[in-house]
């Protein structure tokens, strides 16, 4: 079993059987995504 946190506290547990390229993908660019909002909110914390 594969489980990953996002940032709002939902869990998404996946079947390692069913972990594919795609499915690595979409958990990629989640995480991409969330380390953008992190760094917007760092500068914007910085710009204060």
């Amino acid at each position: 079993m594969v489980e990953t946190v996002i940032t709002t506290g939902d869990r998404d547990v996946v079947d390692e059987g069913n972990f594919t390229s795609e499915s690595a993908q979409i958990l990629i660019g989640e995480i991409m995504g969330c380390n953008r909002d992190m760094e917007n909110i760092k500068q914007n914390i910085n710009d204060v």
